[in-house]
C-alpha cells in the first residue's frame, strides 16, 4: 500500500469516527478529518493531527554548518552538552558574596554566568565577582541596563588583565561573553538601556580588538516582547527585525557584514508549550541564517542562543508547579539546540519580601532541573534530537515562514525604530496578548494551580501581589500569564480577613448524577477564591435550613439536564424564596426545562471565567463584613 492510500484510508477510518462521535452522517460533517482535528496555536500557526512522509521537508544540513538549523556549534562538547548560565546580582550584591555563590555554583554544575551590573553589582565590584573564574571556559553575559558602557568596558579591562590559562581553551561559540547592549528591544519594553549611537561604538570597538572572536556587545532581548504577550511568531519576527537594524548600524559605522553579524546574540524565551520551544529555537537560526544568505556571508550566519525560562507563565500561587513548567521549558530549550539555557528559580514571579523559600533552595532546584536533563536524561549527547521528525521539521519551517512574514512587514515601514516609533511594533503584541488572555480567560489555555486546581489554603499574598511586575530579570511590561485570575485571589484573600467569598451548591439527584458538575463548579470557584459550600445531595424542602445556615448571596443548582427538569424549577423557587439574591445553574443555560423563568445565569465550559467570577466576587462582596459582624 503506498503512503497516500495509507493516509487516505486513515481518513475514512477517521471521519467515521468523527461521524460517530457527533452523531451524523460521514457526508454531514463540516470539514475533513484533518480539519476537524487539527489544532489552531498562537501566532495563526495550525498542527495537524498527522504527520507522514508526505510532509518531509528538505535536509536542514549538519549542526554548525549553512543554514544553522541544527545548531550554531558545531563542536559542542556533547558531554558538557548546552551551558547552564545562572543569573547573579538580583538579591545580593555585595562583591565578595556574589562571587562566593558563583564559585560555590560552578562547583556544582554552573557552565554560564549572567550578571546584573548597575543596578545590581556595581560597575566597580565586577572585577571582584569574577575573581578566580576562568573566563577563557565560562560565558558571561551582561545585564548593565544604563551602566551598559561601563560596565562592557570594565568586562573588557578584566578580560585584557585576565592571567593567561595554563592551557588556552578553544574558542567557541559556547563560551562566546554578551556584553548584553539591548538598546532597541529595551526601548520597547521600557527597560532602562544605553545610548544606542554609543552601543554601536562600542561593538566596534570590540570587532576591531583583541576579544573579537570571544565576545560580542549587543544581545537582542526577545524577553522584551514576549514578556508582554508576543507569541512566539511576533517574538521572532521583531528580534530578526532588531538584529538587522543593529547589523545596518554597524556596517554604517565601518565593519563588514560578517564582522557586524559576529557581534549580536539572541535571547528567547521559552515556556512549556515543549515543540513550540524547540522549533522556535532552530525557526530563529534558519531566519538569521538567511539574513546572512542575503548579505553575502552565509557562513557567519550561526545565531548564538541563549534560551530564558519565560517569566510571563510564572505563577505567584503554587508557585511550586513553576518546576514543572521550568522542567519542560528546559527540555525544549535543550532539545531545541539552545547553546545557554538559564532557568528562573520557581519562586521568581512572588515579589522578593513575600518568597518564603531559602534563596540557595531556590537556586539548587533551578540548576538542577537541568542537570538533571543533562547528565539523568543525557538529552545533551545528540545535537539537534529533533531533526528529521516531521512534526518538528514542519513546525520549524512553519513557524519562521510566519515569522517571516512580521519581520517584512517590518521592514517595510523603514525597519524595527519605524515599527516602534508608529506603533505598529506595540500592537502586534497587545494583539497576540488579547488573544492569550481570552484562551486563559475561558480556560481553553488552564493554569495548573491558578485557574484549574487551585489550593484555597496556600498562604495569602499582599493584596497587590498580582500586579507586580518589577521583578528582578522583568521588563516593565510584564504580564503575566495567570496575573487576572491571581488578582481575584487576592481581592478574595483580602476580604476573606472577615469571612472568605463563598457560594452554597445545591446538589440535585444522587452524587453519581451530580458530582461532575459540583467538582466543576467548585473547581471554577476556586479559582477566583470563593469558597463552595457542598451539603451533598438537596431536596427542595432542605434548602430553606441551608440558607439559614450559611446565608449565602449566591447559589449554584449543580445536577443534569434530566434532573433540572425533575427538580430544577422547584429547587429555584425554594432558593428564592428562602432570600437567595442570586441563582446560578451548572451547565449551559439551554439545558434548563423552563426559559421564561430562568435562574439568573449558568456556569458553563467556554465562559469567560474571569469575568465571571469578577461579576461573582461583586455579588458576594458584602458577604465577609457581614459575616465579621455576625
Amino acid at each position: 500500500m503506498s503512503l497516500a492510500s495509507a493516509y487516505e484510508q486513515w481518513s475514512e477510518s477517521a471521519a467515521a469516527v468523527l461521524a460517530k462521535s457527533r452523531r451524523v452522517d460521514v457526508a454531514d460533517l463540516p470539514g475533513t478529518p484533518t480539519e476537524l482535528l487539527s489544532t489552531p496555536v498562537p501566532g495563526g500557526l495550525t498542527v495537524r493531527p498527522l504527520y507522514t512522509r508526505l510532509d518531509e521537508t528538505r535536509e536542514p544540513g549538519l549542526p554548525g554548518e549553512f543554514p544553522f538549523v541544527r545548531g550554531a556549534d558545531r563542536a559542542r562538547d556533547v558531554v558538557l552538552g548546552w551551558r547552564v548560565t545562572e543569573r547573579f546580582g538580583d538579591d545580593d550584591t555585595a562583591p565578595a558574596t556574589v562571587n562566593e555563590q558563583i564559585l560555590d555554583a560552578c562547583g556544582n554544575g554552573t557552565s554560564g554566568l549572567w550578571l546584573r551590573i548597575g543596578e545590581g553589582i556595581a560597575v566597580d565590584g565586577l572585577a571582584a565577582v569574577l575573581d578566580g573564574v576562568y573566563l577563557d571556559l565560562l560565558p558571561v553575559t551582561v545585564d548593565a541596563g544604563t551602566a551598559g558602557i561601563a560596565a562592557g568596558n570594565e568586562f573588557l579591562r578584566i578580560l585584557d588583565a585576565a592571567p593567561a590559562p595554563p592551557v588556552e581553551a578553544p574558542v567557541t561559540v559556547a563560551t562566546a561573553h554578551s556584553l548584553g547592549l539591548s538598546p532597541l528591544t529595551a526601548a520597547f519594553s521600557g527597560r532602562p538601556t544605553v545610548d544606542e549611537a554609543q552601543a554601536t561604538a562600542l561593538a566596534v570597538e570590540v570587532a576591531g580588538g583583541a576579544h573579537a572572536d570571544r565576545v560580542r556587545a549587543f544581545r537582542v532581548d526577545g524577553l522584551d516582547f514576549s514578556g508582554g504577550g508576543a507569541d512566539p511568531v511576533t517574538e521572532l519576527g521583531l528580534a530578526v527585525a532588531v538584529g538587522v537594524a543593529h547589523v545596518r548600524d554597524l556596517v554604517d559605522a565601518g565593519l563588514t557584514a560578517a564582522q557586524a553579524l559576529r557581534q549580536i546574540t539572541f535571547a528567547l524565551s521559552v515556556t512549556d508549550e515543549q515543540f513550540g520551544a524547540i522549533a522556535k529555537l532552530r525557526a530563529l537560526r534558519l531566519m538569521w541564517s538567511r539574513v546572512a544568505e542575503v548579505l553575502g556571508v552565509p557562513d557567519a550566519g550561526a545565531a548564538v542562543t541563549h534560551a530564558v525560562t519565560d517569566l510571563a507563565m510564572f505563577s505567584q500561587r503554587d508557585p511550586w508547579v513553576n518546576m514543572l513548567r521550568s522542567t519542560v521549558a528546559a527540555f525544549g530549550a535543550g532539545v531545541g539546540g539552545a547553546d545557554q539555557v538559564t532557568v528562573h528559580r520557581f519562586d521568581a514571579a512572588i515579589p522578593g519580601d513575600e518568597r518564603s523559600a531559602n534563596p540557595a533552595f531556590a537556586r539548587r532546584i533551578a540548576r538542577n532541573t537541568q542537570l538533571l536533563l543533562l547528565e539523568e536524561s543525557n538529552i545533551g549527547r545528540v545535537l539537534d534530537p529533533g531533526g528529521g521528525s516531521w512534526y518538528i521539521e514542519s513546525l520549524t519551517d512553519d513557524l519562521a515562514d510566519a515569522a517571516w512574514a512580521v519581520f517584512a512587514d517590518v521592514e517595510e515601514r523603514g525597519g524595527f525604530r519605524a515599527a516602534l516609533a508608529d506603533g505598529s511594533a506595540a500592537r502586534r503584541v497587545s494583539e497576540a496578548l488579547a488573544d492569550r488572555d481570552a484562551a486563559v480567560a475561558k480556560r481553553t489555555a488552564p493554569i495548573t494551580g491558578v485557574s484549574e486546581f487551585p489550593n484555597l489554603a496556600e498562604p495569602a499574598l499582599r493584596p497587590d501581589s498580582a500586579a507586580v511586575a518589577d521583578l528582578p530579570g522583568a521588563a516593565p511590561n510584564l504580564a503575566r500569564v495567570a496575573r487576572g485570575f491571581e488578582a481575584l485571589r487576592d481581592r478574595a484573600d483580602a476580604a476573606a480577613a472577615g469571612t472568605r467569598p463563598s457560594a452554597l451548591l445545591i446538589p440535585l439527584g444522587p452524587i453519581a448524577e451530580h458530582n461532575g458538575r459540583t467538582t466543576f463548579i467548585a473547581n471554577l470557584l476556586a479559582a477566583g477564591g470563593i469558597e463552595a459550600i457542598n451539603p451533598g445531595p438537596v431536596e427542595s424542602a432542605g434548602i430553606a435550613a441551608l440558607v439559614a445556615e450559611h446565608s449565602p448571596r449566591v447559589a449554584v443548582l449543580c445536577g443534569t439536564k434530566g434532573r433540572y427538569a425533575e427538580e430544577g424549577p422547584a429547587a429555584l423557587a425554594a432558593a428564592r424564596a428562602a432570600g437567595i439574591a442570586h441563582v446560578y445553574l451548572a451547565g449551559p443555560a439551554k439545558e434548563w426545562p423552563e426559559p421564561d423563568s430562568p435562574p439568573d445565569g449558568s456556569l458553563a465550559v467556554g465562559i469567560d471565567a474571569v469575568s465571571t467570577l469578577t461579576g461573582l466576587l461583586d455579588l458576594i462582596g458584602g458577604q465577609a463584613a457581614n459575616g465579621a459582624q455576625a
